[in-house]
């Protein structure tokens, strides 16, 4: 059976099998970053902050390029028990290189000079989905950054960086059926996870999956990345939303709706 052919499931907060949570993006919350941008998907917020160099890895050093890197950490008591701090685990130090692959997917390196853009990505409250939202937030704080450093530094840019939009989802097999954006409870107990990224001109970034039981078919990898893709057009809009509003500075973002 397709993992989209069943429709009955009951999902813990009453979504569709194929609905995302209620996802908002806004841009420019931080004053010192060069770009930042806070998303709170679901119960799931994440902030992302990028920092600009004027400098290279030592490896790059002469090539005329720049990079795009990321960090990703937990605070404390983002999740429900507390995560130590300072402290890069296996997970975490996956889902950073995750990030900076997708960013870089997205960007132009030649046209950044020899600079480094880092990209830091600080969950602040976890309900699944972390590294999509960060993915998918850290994009629209590039895009800010790249606006800095047209404004402030006038010339420094040859011309644009960013190739494409980049943006990321959830989608798993919970149950037998196919759901997008999984929160914790789902991805706790899903057959197979599977994580999407993609660029709005429909191509592929990087598809992560696995299973943590019986090995899954072919056709159910089929079906979640149809779910998948759904579930990315509604990000990339969501990123749009963000990009036609003012930037945020100075608003209670982080009051519980």
């Amino acid at each position: 059976m397709s993992a989209e052919q069943k429709n009955d499931v009951r999902r813990v907060d009453g979504r569709a099998a194929t609905r995302l949570r209620p996802v908002r993006i806004v841009r420019g919350v931080l004053r010192h970053a060069e770009g930042s941008a806070w998303i709170r998907l679901g119960n799931t917020q994440v902030l992302c902050a990028v920092t600009v160099e004027e400098k290279v890895p030592s490896w790059m050093r002469g090539r005329g390029r720049g990079w795009v890197t990321a960090e990703y950490a937990m605070l404390p008591r983002s999740g429900v028990e507390r995560t130590p701090r300072a402290r890069v685990s296996g997970r975490s130090f996956e889902i950073q290189r995750l990030i900076g692959r997708s960013l870089r997917a997205a960007t132009d390196l030649a046209a950044l000079g020899e600079r480094t853009l880092t990209v830091d990505c600080d969950v602040l409250e976890a309900d699944g989905g972390t590294r999509v939202a960060a993915i998918t937030a850290g994009w629209v704080a590039l895009h800010e950054a790249f606006a800095w450093m047209r404004a402030a530094r006038a010339g420094s840019l040859a011309r644009d960086p960013l190739k494409a939009r980049v943006a990321a989802v959830s989608v798993g097999l919970v149950d037998g059926t196919g759901l997008l954006d999984l929160c914790h409870e789902e991805d706790s107990r899903a057959q197979v996870d599977l994580n999407l990224v993609g660029t709005n001109d429909g191509r592929l970034v990087e598809i992560q999956g696995a299973t943590e039981g019986e090995p899954f078919e072919e056709g159910h990898v089929r079906s979640l990345l149809r779910i998948g893709r759904r579930g990315l057009a509604g990000m990339f809009r969501a990123q749009e939303r963000a990009l036609a509003r003012p930037p945020g500075r100075g608003i209670g973002l982080f009051v519980r709706p």
